[in-house]
């Protein structure tokens, strides 16, 4: 079964182009709930090359 992946633009993406925004996608069973800290630190981790994956 091949489901459609549907992407959302961030709302802070402020109409940019290209690596200027984020882009996510969800699995209709799926939900990511977060807040802008814990967001805003994984995203900082992942850009440094330190983000690790919990065993």
């Amino acid at each position: 079964m091949v489901t459609e992946l549907r992407w959302q633009k961030s709302s802070y993406s402020g109409g940019a182009e290209g690596n200027a925004c984020v882009e996510l996608f969800a699995i209709p069973t799926t939900q990511l709930t977060t807040t802008p800290i814990p967001l805003a630190q994984l995203l900082d981790a992942i850009h440094a090359g330190t983000f690790t994956s919990r065993p």
